[in-house]
């Protein structure tokens, strides 16, 4: 048995798989995705708030970049550990009411910002919020839903993702372009128009958690079969990720597991930083004075991994079960990694999707909300849901059957944006967008569930921390900045710059071919492998 968990599982108790889903558990369902709209309208809203932030801050655009892609995606990935870990042992609705009040403090708190500094802090804090959502909503939908809807559930979930991402221009450019014609030359307290629109997205969240407040907690594992019950001491295990993961705690965390523990660690530091600086001087060099920020972006990404590094080789000697079945299995690892491609690219299209518009094709600001923002909302909610029902009705039928969407979302979703991004014509490069946005979210719930499925109840949190590693270290952390780091170089600015993104592509399809092997006697061996690791199952 793990030395985390420290409770005995009681015996497997029949369940009726095709038992009818509770009204409730839509309601709840419900309920999630309103904070999951929430959450990326808080996350995204930057991009349309950009120009007036650096006139008004005196930033440049590398700063703007850093800040929205690898400052926030590092500490949204690195407590996402810690609190995916607190998923599975606390209360996950009241976790993400406390992660909503902080995330949404914060991004009310960006409005108050007057310098580079504090709009920075106020950004990362909104980054730790957010990494309480997807962890707790993920567990207490597998707990809320059957296995033969999950996939379905979570892809309803995940479409507040593209909800909120797409109308956030729209909700950044109307209060932005009111405020600003009511005040011209400052409203009350003296804000500015993007300064009043963190506050208009923020306010709403501290409301929001007092109604997910009122959602009840399921028993963990009950749908399955499996009901765990509440660990007596559920914030040890959260204490003791936060002290693996964050440098430099790392070496101390280390060094309690012996000397050739700290050594591996200490070589890994080193490492990770010496690729970081190697990299920040080649990148810089290329560019000059173009993007003397990227500096940071390594470093911090260096950082990152490093902390991830020192993380997975402790939770192998702590929780043997979890690691087996995470970071130890080619079946899980393949479908994170290989989901993570699909995010790499998107990432970089919603990110630059607006810029290039008016940029390359001469798109007006105040057309982008409605022809692309809402459109995109649109096409990720469409995406999403049917990718989700159609993983569902493969898996009745092929035991990869989910992976196969996935693949699908990677494959498919390429010519769209080649076309995108090469096109003369703005009406064309609208369509196009909204098919590549549609077909890339097919994949996120068939990935989300194919995930859960590899682990036990237990560990669903972690699983998704993990998940989560992927689609923000990965795709997050490099896609926006790899595209805008190439145009910076080239002279094909973000046409070349988009298309670049597409490299990563025959790594993930490698990746998901595996996983189509790998996945049927993976998930159908998660107790057995479990065992052989020492759960007590």
């Amino acid at each position: 048995m793990s030395e985390i968990e420290e409770v005995v599982q009681p015996e497997k108790a029949p369940v009726d798989p095709n038992a009818k889903v509770p009204s409730y558990s839509w309601y709840a369902l419900g309920v999630l995705v309103l904070v999951y709209v929430l959450n990326f309208i808080d996350r995204q809203i930057l991009s349309i708030l950009a120009n007036d932030i650096k006139a008004d801050l005196g930033v440049a655009d590398d700063y703007l970049g850093f800040l929205y892609g690898t400052a926030f995606a590092v500490f949204y990935a690195l407590f996402g550990i810690p609190l995916g870990k607190l998923a599975d042992s606390w209360k996950r609705v009241r976790l993400m009411a406390v992660g909503l009040t902080l995330w949404s403090a914060m991004t009310a708190l960006s409005g108050f910002a007057k310098n580079a500094g504090t709009l920075t802090a106020a950004r990362i804090g909104v980054g730790v919020g957010e990494a309480t959502a997807s962890p707790s909503a993920y567990s207490l939908i597998s707990d809320w839903f059957p296995a033969r809807l999950r996939a379905t559930a979570l892809a309803i979930y995940s479409s507040g993702l593209y909800i909120g991402g797409g109308i956030s221009i729209w909700i950044g450019a109307l209060v932005v372009e009111n405020w600003n014609a009511a005040y011209p030359d400052g409203g009350p307290l003296g804000l500015a128009g993007w300064q009043a629109a963190f506050l208009s997205v923020g306010i709403p969240g501290l409301l929001l958690a007092l109604w997910v407040m009122t959602l009840r907690e399921p028993v963990r594992g009950a749908i399955d079969g499996m009901p765990t019950p509440e660990n007596p001491h559920p914030f040890k295990g959260f204490v003791e990720e936060l002290l693996q993961v964050i440098p430099p705690f790392t070496l101390l965390g280390a060094a309690r597991r012996g000397m050739g523990a700290l050594a591996i660690n200490v070589v890994a530091a080193i490492g990770f930083g010496a690729l970081a600086m190697g990299l920040s001087r080649l990148t810089a060099g290329a560019t000059s004075s173009l993007v003397p920020g990227v500096a940071d972006q390594w470093l911090f990404l260096g950082v990152g991994y490093y902390a991830v590094f020192s993380w997975a080789v402790a939770l192998r000697s702590r929780d043997l079960p979890t690691f087996r079945l995470t970071w130890g299995s080619p079946a899980f690892m393949t479908v994170v990694l290989g989901y993570g491609t699909v995010a790499f690219m998107s990432y970089a299209a919603s990110y630059w999707g607006a810029p290039y518009a008016e940029r390359n094709l001469g798109a007006a600001k105040t057309e982008l909300g409605w022809l692309l923002g809402m459109p995109a909302a649109l096409a990720g909610f469409l995406g999403v849901i049917l990718g989700g029902r159609m993983a569902d009705f493969l898996l009745e039928r092929f035991p990869n059957g989910r992976v196969m969407v996935i693949l699908f979302g990677l494959v498919v979703s390429i010519p769209p944006v080649v076309v995108a991004y090469t096109t003369d014509s703005l009406p064309v490069f609208y369509i196009a967008s909204f098919l590549a946005q549609m077909i890339s979210a097919s994949a996120l719930g068939a990935a989300a569930a194919s995930s859960q499925a590899l682990v036990l109840p237990r560990m669903r949190g972690m699983a998704t921390a993990i998940f989560f590693l992927s689609t923000t270290l990965i795709g997050l952390g490099i896609g926006p900045f790899l595209a805008g780091y190439v145009s910076a170089v080239s002279e094909g600015g973000l046409s070349t710059g988009m298309l670049t993104t597409l490299s990563v592509a025959p790594i993930g399809l490698v990746m998901l071919l595996l996983a189509l092997k790998l996945v049927p006697a993976a998930g159908s061996s998660v107790v057995e492998r479990a065992r052989e690791a020492g759960e007590a199952v």
